[in-house]
């Protein structure tokens, strides 16, 4: 079984979340929302299928990227985040939370050997495009 089947988004700090949202639509044509941008594209193996992978920016101050003290958040797309976690205890990797479900996936996180938190996103990818189509009306 796929372990990582690709980026789920990139999160980051930044002193001016707003104004770094402004600048990224006015100079490369990002179409933001209060929480940043996604980006659509195709699957693989179904071309019938939509996913997407986040872009976003954080306030300066987040705790939500503790207990990392790193600028930055890498959030991977996962094919089956229970089974994932399970293998990656079992190798001795910090699992830092329970598992938490929202209507457009499941999310977890952990932390490389180097301090970065690493976001786990088994995507439903369906109901995200339905919640993206109903923030951007």
């Amino acid at each position: 079984m796929k372990r990582v089947t690709g980026i789920g988004g990139i999160f980051f700090k930044c002193r001016n979340p707003k104004s770094m949202k402004d600048w990224y639509t006015k100079h490369l044509g990002f179409n933001t929302d209060e929480y940043g941008t996604s980006f659509e594209w195709r699957q693989a193996d179904d071309a019938n299928k939509k996913g997407f992978s986040v872009w976003s920016p954080f306030d300066a101050n987040t705790k939500y990227f503790e207990p990392s003290d790193k600028e930055f958040m890498v959030n991977y797309r996962v094919e089956d985040l229970e089974w994932l976690l399970e293998e990656l205890k079992k190798e001795g990797v910090e699992v830092l939370d329970e598992i938490e479900c929202l209507e457009y996936g499941k999310f977890a996180h952990i932390i490389d050997p180097e301090g970065n938190k690493i976001q786990l996103w088994e995507a439903d990818d369906e109901e995200y495009d339905n919640m993206a189509e109903g923030r951007t009306k």
